[in-house]
């Protein structure tokens, strides 16, 4: 009698050569898929629970955090991103943040795949920002760009944001550290033709300077306290989330990806809620602009402040999958799971 095939699927591991391989030349593709996952969980077809923070005592820097989620519709994947943030690799020449998504099967529960996610969690990252850029900044003239951080998720984003098709005349860049500030300035004279490119003396001089400011930093609290800085009514890419102070969050309009996650862990709309006892000042999230249902004004200040919703993550990683799986590339572990007699 033939031996009816175990409906468990073989593990893969995908590493980050392959993920990188896959996303090259893709970026307006996986901007789209960014949108279509944003929709889905604006339509409630995914499950998105709070992140889980492992921190350390005795190693308060440092942190991981597991992000479990699932998405519907044609995606059709559950599953965890585990990332790690450990600032101190920065000064080893490595990047801060490590990452692998886990991917699980919706139909047995069984893992599908561990991949590499440090890249997935860049690009996701700068997809959504490109996107939200795009959308929120469509009836605005943006020429300048500011760059606050200048480490390997500002080089992503921007990368994303010129895939997007956005241009800009002038960019303005502060880094924390002079080092890292000269060595991102070098990156981007040779990346902007005719883009001329300054480091300001303050973080707040160069917010001064931008249509368009990208924060990309780890600072723990705001040090944007001055609503001055931004008379000038820019679009603000918060990615970072705690750079901007209440002040400024109380002056603008705000957007976020999904108001619970944001609205919490001291982010500066959590800030916001803090002070205020309310949500009043949020507008919406970025599906809420997409579907037509909230206008962004262009003579404001708009703050769109994304906390990173771990089904993009994995909307991202299952598509990596799906097309290793469909092109023969994928790498399988079999007999990775031995033991699938429920009974001897």
């Amino acid at each position: 009698m033939a031996i009816a095939p175990s409906p468990v699927p073989e593990f893969a591991v995908i590493g980050g050569e392959q993920v990188e391989t896959y996303l090259a030349g893709r970026e307006t593709e996986t901007i789209a898929l960014v949108e279509k996952t944003y929709l889905l969980h604006h339509q409630g077809d995914t499950v998105n629970p709070p992140s889980y923070f492992l921190r350390f005592p005795d190693r308060p820097e440092n942190r991981i955090i597991a992000l479990p989620a699932s998405v519907g519709g044609s995606i059709g994947v559950d599953g965890v991103k585990w990332i790690s943030s450990v600032p101190g690799n920065v000064a080893l020449g490595v990047p801060r943040a490590s990452a692998v998504s886990i991917l699980n099967d919706p139909a047995t529960g069984y893992p599908l795949a561990c991949v590499e996610s440090s890249i997935i969690s860049a690009t996701r990252t700068a997809a959504s920002a490109a996107l939200a850029a795009t959308v929120l900044g469509a009836d605005r003239r943006i020429e300048t760009l500011t760059i606050v951080g200048g480490g390997l998720i500002a080089r992503y984003v921007l990368h994303y944001l010129l895939a997007a098709g956005l241009t800009f005349r002038h960019v303005t860049l502060y880094d924390a550290s002079d080092s890292h500030a000269a060595e991102f300035a070098e990156h981007l004279t040779r990346t902007l033709a005719d883009t001329t490119v300054s480091i300001a003396e303050s973080a707040g001089s160069a917010v001064r300077s931008g249509d368009l400011v990208l924060l990309t930093t780890v600072a723990p609290e705001p040090y944007l306290t001055d609503a001055s800085d931004f008379d000038h009514a820019p679009l603000v890419l918060n990615v970072s989330l705690r750079d901007v102070g209440v002040d400024v969050v109380l002056t603008a309009c705000n957007i976020v990806d999904d108001v619970e996650h944001c609205l919490k862990a001291d982010t500066s709309v959590h800030l916001a809620e803090q002070r205020t006892g309310n949500r009043d000042f949020l507008d919406g999230t970025l599906a809420d602009v997409l579907l037509g249902r909230v206008q962004v004004p262009f003579d404001r200040t708009v703050v769109f402040s994304p906390f990173g919703l771990g089904v993009l993550d994995l909307a991202v990683a299952k598509r990596i999958y799906d097309e290793l799986r469909d092109t023969g590339a994928l790498r399988e572990l079999p007999g990775f799971f031995h033991e699938l007699q429920r009974l001897p």
